[in-house]
C-alpha cells in the first residue's frame, strides 16, 4: 500500500533536496608585507622574474546546494586546494535545491554540481548526467546516515524508545529526497506500512515553524535543521539520529557533470576531484576549521549549531568510488519506484564514470589514508560492471 502524501505527485525532475539558501562571502585581504623595521616592504625587492610566473589556472564554474554536507567545494576554495591543482574555480551562489543546481548545470551556467537523490529524476527526464565521485556517502558500506535525524514536537506522543508510536502521526520530509528515504527506512525497520503515516512535503526552512505550531508531529531532515529545531522550538526532542535505519537504502551525494563536458575535459575533471578529495581530508582532520568555513558560506548559521553538525558531517566524507556507491544509487531508485515517486529506473552502469576518481585514488593515496580500506570484494576498476547481488554481498 502506498503512503498517503500531501503535495507529493511530481515530475521526476522535481525530486527535492531543499536546504537553506546562503551567499558566499569573500575572505579578508592579504596583509601587506612588512620589513623588520616595521615599514612597508618594497614590492620590487621580492618580485619574481617574469619567466618564473606560475602556470595559468584553468577557469571552472561549480555549484552546490547550501547545506552542511556540501561544504567540500567552499573548503577547497577557501584553503587553496583548487589553486594547488591548477584550477581557478568560481562558485555559483548556493542553490536552494538540487533541482535548481541541475537546471543550472543543464543550462551551461556551471560545469559541475554536487547533488544526491534529485539526480535520479534528472536522468529519467533525459539529462545525460554522469557520476564522478562522492561529496557525501560511503565506499565501504551500503548505507550511512549520521547527518539525518528525526525530531518530534512536545506532546506528539512519539516515543524515541518505541518507534511503533509513529503510526498515525504526521511527519514532514522533502518528498523524493534522502530524508524521505530515511523515514521509509525507519518505518521498514519497525514494521509500519508507509500508508499508516501521513507524509507531508515540507521545505526544511519551514520545518521548525511547522513543529512549533503543531502542523507536524515530527520532521525528518539533514543537518543543520534537526539541531536548529531542537534549539529554537521549546520542547522539541530528538527521536532518532543516524542509527543505521537507512542501511537497506543509502545516503547518496555525488559530484556530477554532463557527459559531453567530461569527455571533452578529462584533465579538468581529475584536477577538481583531486582538490575535492584533499579538501575532504582537511575537513575530516580539522573539523573546527571546517566549521569556520561553514559559518562563512552559510551566513546566519549559529557557530555552535555548525560545530555540532560538522561532527556528523565529517563521518560521511568519503569521495572514493566502489561497488557500494553503485549499489546505493541502484537501491534508492528501486525504493523510489516502489513508493511511486518515480515511474521507471535506469541502469547505473550507464551513468557512472569511475575512471577519474580511480586515477585520483591511485595518484594521491595520501588523500585517503585516514579512511577505512575499501573491502577487496567492493573494489572496482575503470571497466567495472555493476551486479546487484555481488555488490550486496561486498557491501553488507
Amino acid at each position: 500500500m502506498r503512503a498517503r502524501y500531501r503535495l507529493i505527485r511530481m515530475a521526476p525532475l522535481l525530486l527535492l533536496a531543499l536546504l537553506l539558501s546562503a551567499c558566499a562571502t569573500p575572505g579578508p585581504p592579504e596583509d601587506a608585507a612588512v620589513d623588520t623595521d616595521g615599514e612597508e616592504a618594497d614590492d620590487t625587492a621580492t618580485a619574481e622574474p617574469e619567466d618564473t610566473e606560475p602556470e595559468d589556472l584553468v577557469e571552472v564554474q561549480a555549484g552546490y546546494v547550501s547545506g552542511m554536507d556540501q561544504m567540500g567545494l567552499p573548503a577547497a576554495l577557501d584553503v587553496g586546494f583548487f589553486e594547488e591543482h591548477g584550477l581557478d574555480v568560481e562558485l555559483a551562489q548556493p542553490f536552494p535545491t538540487g533541482v535548481d543546481a541541475l537546471n543550472a548545470l543543464q543550462a551551461g551556467e556551471v560545469d559541475f554540481v554536487q547533488v544526491g537523490t534529485p539526480s535520479i529524476g534528472a536522468v529519467l527526464s533525459g539529462m545525460d548526467l554522469v557520476y564522478l565521485g562522492n561529496y557525501s556517502g560511503s565506499s565501504v558500506q551500503k548505507g550511512i546516515d549520521e547527518t539525518m535525524a528525526m525530531v518530534a514536537r512536545e506532546g506528539s506522543g512519539i516515543d524515541a524508545d518505541d518507534l511503533t508510536t509513529l503510526e498515525g502521526k504526521t511527519v514532514g520530509v522533502s518528498i523524493g529526497s534522502i530524508n524521505h528515504l530515511y523515514l521509509l527506512g525507519v518505518l521498514e525497520e519497525v514494521g509500519i506500512d508507509p500508508g499508516a503515516v501521513e507524509i507531508v512535503n515540507t521545505p526544511p526552512p519551514e520545518m521548525p515553524v511547522a513543529i512549533q505550531t503543531g502542523g507536524l508531529d515530527a520532521i525528518v531532515v539533514w543537518d543543520p535543521w534537526p539541531i536548529v529545531t531542537i534549539n529554537d522550538v521549546e520542547g522539541a526532542y530528538e527521536v532518532s539520529r543516524g542509527g543505521g535505519y537507512i542501511s537497506y537504502i543509502s545516503y547518496i551525494g555525488y559530484v556530477v557533470a554532463l557527459r559531453d563536458f567530461v569527455e571533452d575535459n578529462p584533465d579538468i575533471v581529475e584536477r577538481l576531484l583531486a582538490a575535492r578529495a584533499e579538501a575532504d581530508q582537511w575537513m575530516r582532520e580539522n573539523p573546527e576549521e571546517a566549521t569556520d568555513v561553514a559559518t562563512r558560506w552559510l551566513p546566519g548559521t549559529d557557530p555552535e549549531v555548525a560545530e555540532e553538525a560538522m561532527q556528523y558531517n565529517v563521518v560521511q566524507l568519503d569521495p572514493r568510488f566502489s561497488a557500494c556507491n553503485y549499489l546505493a544509487l541502484h537501491v534508492d531508485q528501486e525504493l523510489l519506484l516502489e513508493v511511486g515517486a518515480i515511474d521507471d529506473v535506469y541502469d547505473v552502469n550507464d551513468h557512472f564514470v569511475p575512471e577519474h576518481i580511480l586515477s585520483v585514488m591511485e595518484t594521491y593515496p595520501e588523500f585517503f589514508d585516514d579512511l577505512e580500506e575499501i573491502p577487496e570484494a567492493a573494489q572496482i576498476g575503470p571497466d567495472y560492471l555493476f551486479d546487484a547481488e555481488e555488490a550486496e554481498a561486498a557491501c553488507a
